[in-house]
């Protein structure tokens, strides 16, 4: 992903709520699979990190990222951005 196109996935997010929190159990086998649907359906989720939550939420971001096999779009401060393009093609978000 080049820098443009993470800059413009960003500026997506900016408006976007988050549609997932991660407490202190950290990320679960069905975290995984509700992240790796949403993904399907959305393409660009947002994740919000607990205050309860003890590990670190760009570890979080990558581990995530590993095991739903998305990228990491951004980590800001307790909020992490995951994109994975999707399969249907008229649904895509337009990469610059």
């Amino acid at each position: 992903m080049t820098s443009k196109q993470r800059a413009y996935l960003k500026s997506l997010a900016m408006t976007m709520d988050p549609i997932f929190q991660i407490g202190k159990s950290g990320v679960t086998p069905e975290i995984v699979t509700a992240v790796s649907e949403a993904l399907a359906a959305r393409e660009l989720i947002k994740i919000s990190v607990l205050q309860n939550c003890s590990d670190d939420p760009g570890t979080l971001a990558q581990t995530l990222a590993e095991r739903s096999r998305s990228q990491v779009v951004q980590v800001i401060g307790k909020k992490i951005v995951l994109y994975r393009e999707g399969k249907d093609e008229k649904k895509r978000i337009q990469l610059p």
